[in-house]
């Protein structure tokens, strides 16, 4: 298998060096050249498989020659070993028609744990393999920064520095963050957003000395292989209520577009999905691109949701590029406009691509709100803010009755205890494992929104 950048102008690359590479240096996104396909025959023959099973399975013609068979089932049994629940991504049935798949059994308590620990257990064998040492970069916008120094705490070949937005993370999720006591993790909390951290992020991934120089890598959503593992749930998810037999609708609160990027891979593989539905919250940029075509920044609306607080959505390049015939120009062109103007303009023909594909809606924070305390009083259920926009937008969308809706829930409703609080009347508890992680001293470092400070900062603490 060999991968492609979205920009045309890096080599390609096998899929171990586009997983330690994570952005080409073309300032692309690496795609695989074609996508494997499964037939409907080959989709029951992994019913009733298990997590891991159906994961190698959908993931081996990504990796190619990487890793060895045993290798790679030994890597997947290592990733999910410490899951909560034996079928790891469980569906909660929410209405007749509409479920939860919960996302967030995973150490740090939510659906980036699904990628993160398979991706700690593949640089650990690679790196190992070629006697390797690099720096692993990334930014965040809440969860993929705890989930990364989860998956990499204390591994010797790895140095992990997570940018996050300062005051913009909930209370959990940045002592997720500040309280890992390993020597190879640091937290740099950015004067800034997430989208400035994700800027900075990328123009480290552009400085080419730099990059060299420290060996640089990145586990953000970026990475092709985050993308890979998560594609494996949208599977077990639709053989679990009757795939290929019957059609499967899916709704995704999205932020930087992977989650329901991996959703569009898995229909590209045979995966029968009808609705693909794009869930925003107040920052409503992927709703208004397939709603006008316009893809325009604006200031990001601090919200109860944080992790989706974003108004560049890097994946949404790779699903432009699929869907647009895989024309590095055309992308060149858009992502050049979007750098130099602040927005991107599809023609109509290029609008009905995309509406041919995704549907989408956007909650507000009164709405978000409102859909928490409805489904705490109905059912009982508590969803965490993120996951309540996935419903709000779902419920509005559910009109076939004959097929079934799956929303993903993406956070245990314990990592926004204030939120849940304000909308439902309760404090979700964290687990046992986690009781003490207020008592817990933070270690982390405030910098600018300054790339030359964030260079010397991991400079530094790399030569540490």
């Amino acid at each position: 298998m060999k991968y492609v950048s979205t920009r045309g102008e890096a080599q390609e690359l096998d899929f171990e060096d586009v997983m330690l590479t994570g952005l080409a240096r073309d300032g692309g996104l690496y795609l695989p050249k074609e996508w494997p396909k499964f037939t409907d025959k080959d989709l029951s023959n992994m019913a009733g498989s298990s997590y891991e099973e159906i994961a190698f399975t959908v993931m081996k013609p990504f990796i190619g020659s990487t890793f060895s068979d045993e290798e790679f089932k030994k890597i997947i049994k290592n990733a999910y070993h410490n899951f909560e629940t034996e079928v790891r991504c469980p569906l909660l049935r929410l209405s007749d028609n509409t479920f939860l798949l919960e996302l967030y059994y995973g150490p740090t308590l939510a659906f980036k744990d699904v990628a993160m620990q398979l991706i700690g257990q593949m640089f650990e064998l690679s790196l190992k393999r070629k006697s390797q040492k690099i720096v692993i970069v990334g930014a965040t916008s809440g969860d993929t920064g705890s989930a990364a120094i989860e998956a990499f705490r204390g591994l010797e070949a790895v140095k992990v520095f997570i940018m996050y937005p300062d005051g913009a993370v909930s209370d959990v999720q940045r002592r997720q963050m500040t309280t890992a006591v390993e020597k190879n993790v640091t937290a740099l909390a950015v004067d800034g957003n997430f989208d400035d951290c994700q800027a900075l992020l990328k123009e480290m991934f552009n400085d080419f000395e730099f990059r060299d120089e420290i060996n640089l890598a990145s586990v953000n959503s970026i990475n092709w292989a985050r993308v890979m593992a998560q594609v494996v749930y949208y599977f077990t998810s639709a053989l679990a209520l009757g795939a290929p037999r019957n059609k499967i609708n899916f709704t995704v609160p999205t932020g930087n577009f992977g989650d329901i990027f991996a959703g569009y891979v898995a229909k590209k593989m045979g995966l029968p999905i009808d609705k693909l539905i794009i869930a925003t919250n107040q920052n409503d940029i992927l709703d208004r691109v397939i709603k006008t075509g316009i893809y325009k920044i604006e200031d990001v609306k601090p919200s109860i949701s944080p992790s989706m607080d974003i108004q560049v959505s890097s994946n949404f390049e790779r699903a432009l590029f699929d869907i647009f015939d895989n024309d590095p120009v055309l992308v060149r062109r858009l992502m050049n406009n979007l750098q130099s103007a602040k927005e991107f303009k599809l023609n109509s023909s290029e609008i009905k691509k995309l509406q041919d594909i995704f549907e989408s809606g956007s909650s507000s924070e009164e709405e978000t709100n409102t859909t928490m305390r409805a489904v705490y009083k109905e059912s009982g259920i508590v969803l965490c803010p993120h996951s309540a926009t996935g419903v709000k937008i779902a419920l509005e969308n559910n009109n076939d009755k004959d097929t079934p809706m799956v929303v993903l829930a993406t956070a245990d409703p314990a990592k926004f205890p204030d939120a849940v609080a304000n909308a439902c009347g309760i404090k979700p508890e964290l687990p046992d494992r986690m009781k003490d992680l207020f008592e817990r001293t933070e270690m982390f470092q405030k910098v600018p929104n300054d790339i030359s400070h964030i260079k010397e900062a991991i400079t530094k603490g790399v030569n540490e």
